[in-house]
């Protein structure tokens, strides 16, 4: 497979979150605004592509029996780098996405990958596909809380467009659940065109 398309099977083909349907807790959790979905999606994506990259380049090293606890500890790590990260330079995102910050290392997207692409490809190929695949999902949260966000209260990023109020029911979980819906089957229709 050529480094492009495998770069954007995770926006289109394969994305993580409108095709796949991985990850869905932290996608419905989080993506009351577009700030928040942008935010957990570029964290994700960050621990994705480093996971990646040193799983592929230490997969040779790492025996059999312990290799899945290997690939925890490696995303552990960056997940703790995130999380101080966040904590420090932005408080009042890292306040917002609380417990799903820490629950990145057992995101079934990043294990899997590492499990699935990162132990049995090249360093190239696996940061390639790191990156394709989170920034794919970051942009299905970053959609996903912009179309809440814009329904639910007529802002985008916190920039208030409308002067009326929005439909409350997008701010709250079932309004997860129905912007998930249409987008997953606009994602269908797409695919089929």
């Amino acid at each position: 497979m050529n480094q492009v398309s495998n770069f954007t099977k995770g926006f289109i083909k394969d994305n993580p979150v409108l095709v796949l349907l991985l990850g869905l807790c932290p996608t419905l959790a989080v993506t009351t605004s577009a700030i928040n979905g942008l935010g957990m999606g570029l964290a994700t994506a960050f621990v994705l592509t480093m996971s990646n990259l040193v799983v592929s380049l230490i997969k040779n090293l790492i025996p059999d029996k312990v290799r899945i606890p290997s690939f925890i500890v490696i995303i552990a790590s960056f997940v703790t780098i995130v999380e101080l990260t966040m904590q420090a330079f932005t408080p009042a995102l890292f306040e917002a996405l609380g417990i799903f910050i820490p629950l990145i290392v057992v995101n079934c997207i990043v294990l899997g990958r590492a499990e699935a692409f990162a132990s049995k490809n090249n360093l190239l190929s696996a940061v390639i596909d790191g990156l394709g695949m989170g920034l794919g999902f970051a942009f299905a949260l970053t959609l996903l809380g912009s179309i809440r966000e814009i329904l639910g209260s007529g802002a985008i990023f916190s920039l208030k467009f409308l002067q009326a109020d929005g439909i409350l029911v997008f701010i709250l979980p079932p309004g997860a659940f129905i912007t998930l819906g249409y987008l997953i089957a606009v994602m269908n229709r797409l695919k089929k065109a």
